[in-house]
């Protein structure tokens, strides 16, 4: 998608929907991806289902530092392109390359002699230790082309190039299904490897995405040597990045945290804890997949920000912010209320224990009346990644989630209801309080200036 950021304003709505239905389909299959490495997991026995859910909990800690740097190059990346600078856009490739291969790098050498330690310290269960000490050496052995795949789709994204990610992970999908289902249970004349098959499946097909990414941007002159900038230049530009690239890690860590304690929250009500985790485990499985076009639509606020900002055009920047929040609330309230016309027997499917189920719609009830609140939460933060201001994003969300979500949910769900309801009101009332400071920040602060001033100038290195 090739439309300059004149072509944008012309067709704004006809942009926003371009940009987002093929990062929808690429979250439908990252979802894919996950369903079948449980069910296939859970074929294999509870120790080989607990284990593949605790270490994909664990490898978001180890990627962390991928993603940072994700959002950074959408940032500096799409706003080089707005402003015309090519040279320095395609230098920005090149080093938010490198740095993906040798972060990867860095965090498999630090932490492969500690693997073992690692499972210490998660408390791992005796009887699931040997699967998890193989999961967590296979998967440390990925990160390097891990951090690749993620990095270079961001890469795409910011070049407005949406449909190449979509490629990238339907080969991921396919590969991954076909290897679960092959390595992992002996289908097709494939060797029955069990658990081994499993880990080996996520290992090939993540590392033919990436593969297949790199192969793209070598062919499209992204990976050239002019791509790689002398040091001088990278001394003068990496700072940017970083600049965007800290505060957006801080903020994963912060909010993934937050979710780890409000579980510990849970499990430790007063009656009913063991019902209430499940309700809300269930809970938040349904409502991932109703937030799938929500991410997807965070993304294309990142990128559409950092074109029009890197054209200098900053109020139509904010114009698009407020044109994808509309287009997502009413896109995503309208699926909700078809959903919750059928919560229970949706639900039911992955909670058929009656209390179970009751405990999970009741998540869902509260979880599903913040969706106009949650989607202007994360909305907001993609428009705000897309101008490197993540410093407000690391802010805000600290402050909503340490500072009013978590205590709130203590008081009112140990003190005060003595239930997991007490819980999934906090979760509302938290989000009404994020949404409004986040609306708050980016209509009336000055989120601009953390972006990279257009420069007047022959030269756009």
């Amino acid at each position: 998608m090739n439309m300059s950021t004149t072509d944008m304003t012309n067709s704004p709505y006809k942009t926003i929907w371009h940009l987002s239905w093929p990062q929808i389909l690429m979250m439908i299959f990252h979802l894919m991806i996950g369903l079948v490495d449980v069910w296939v997991a859970g074929k294999l026995g509870r120790e080989i289902q607990a284990s593949m859910g605790m270490v994909s909990q664990s490898l978001f800690f180890f990627l962390v530092i991928g993603m940072a740097v994700a959002n950074g190059s959408v940032a500096a990346i799409s706003q080089s392109i707005g402003a015309g600078l090519m040279i320095r856009a395609k230098r920005y490739v090149g080093l938010c390359f490198q740095l993906g291969a040798i972060l990867g790098s860095v965090i498999l050498l630090i932490g492969f002699p500690f693997r073992n330690s690692i499972l210490t310290v998660l408390r791992v269960p005796e009887e699931m230790r040997y699967v998890m000490e193989y999961f967590i050496e296979i998967f440390l052995y990925l990160l390097p082309l891990y951090y690749l795949l993620i990095i270079t789709n961001a890469i795409f994204r910011a070049q407005k190039k949406v449909m190449l990610p979509l490629y990238s992970m339907i080969i991921v999908t396919v590969m991954n299904t076909v290897l679960d289902l092959g390595l992992g249970l002996g289908m097709w004349g494939f060797p029955n490897l069990g658990y081994q098959g499993l880990a080996l499946a996520t290992f090939y097909s993540v590392s033919a995405g990436a593969a297949f990414n790199v192969f793209l941007l070598y062919k499209s002159g992204s990976l050239r040597r002019k791509s790689f900038a002398p040091f001088k230049w990278v001394r003068s530009a990496f700072p940017y990045l970083l600049k965007v690239a800290w505060p957006s890690g801080l903020m994963q860590l912060v909010w993934h945290s937050g979710y780890l304690v409000l579980y510990s929250i849970t499990a430790s009500l007063p009656f009913e804890n063991v019902v209430a985790l499940a309700g809300m485990t269930a809970g938040i499985k349904i409502e991932s997949i109703l937030f799938l076009p929500a991410f997807a639509f965070n993304m294309t606020a990142s990128i559409i920000i950092g074109h029009y900002l890197g054209d200098g055009k900053p109020e139509e920047a904010k114009k698009f912010g407020y044109r994808i929040l509309f287009l997502a609330i009413a896109f995503l309230s309208i699926t909700a209320l078809i959903l919750w016309q059928y919560i229970r027997p949706i639900t039911a499917i992955i909670a058929p224990e009656v209390v179970v189920l009751d405990e999970a719609v009741n998540y869902l009830f509260f979880n599903m009346l913040a969706i106009p609140f949650t989607l202007t939460s994360m909305i907001m933060a993609g428009a705000l990644n897309g101008a490197g201001a993540t410093l407000y994003n690391l802010a805000i969300f600290t402050f909503t989630v340490w500072g009013f979500r978590l205590p709130l949910a203590y008081y009112l769900g140990h003190q005060v209801y003595e239930s997991a309801t007490g819980v999934w009101i906090a979760m509302l009332l938290s989000q009404i309080v994020q949404a409004s400071i986040m609306f708050y920040a980016f209509s009336c602060l000055n989120w601009q200036k953390f972006s990279m001033i257009k420069k007047k100038r022959n030269s756009d290195g």
